[in-house]
């Protein structure tokens, strides 16, 4: 069965995982263009080939149309190494997944996170960063 075409005027709401990249672990975020709200679902631990495995049944489970991922950069807009590792994890989730991948620039993601008092930082910090990237969608 197949879906049918939104009504003129309408587009179809595109959803998103959103991830707030670390080396020990990796938030990630849910959200829609229909409501424009994220909202956090968990953290998975960086390390080696199982935080990919995680990544597919996340992307099985939820079948967004895009990813997005927050990359790090100093105050003064500078980048730093894990500006480097951020853009790669990127890089990776699109060559594995084959789903378009934006990239948003996350400085204080994680501090916004523990001032609102989140149980989860990073995946509060990952919802933070896709909350940022649906204000810019049209």
């Amino acid at each position: 069965m197949s879906a049918s075409p939104a009504p003129s005027g309408f587009t179809t709401p595109l959803s998103y995982l959103a991830f707030d990249f670390g080396t020990r672990r990796i938030g990630v975020a849910t959200g829609n263009t229909l409501t424009r709200q994220a909202q956090p679902l968990l953290t998975i631990a960086a390390g080696g080939e199982a935080r990919f495995v995680a990544i597919g049944k996340l992307i099985d489970e939820w079948q967004p149309g895009a990813l997005v991922v927050g990359v790090p950069f100093h105050p003064d807009g500078a980048p730093h190494d894990n500006t480097g590792r951020a853009r790669r994890f990127a890089r990776q989730l699109h060559g594995r997944f084959r789903l378009p991948v934006h990239e948003v620039d996350e400085r204080y993601s994680t501090t916004e996170a523990a001032s609102a008092g989140a149980r989860d930082l990073d995946a509060a910090a990952a919802a933070i960063i896709l909350n940022q990237f649906l204000s810019t969608r049209e």
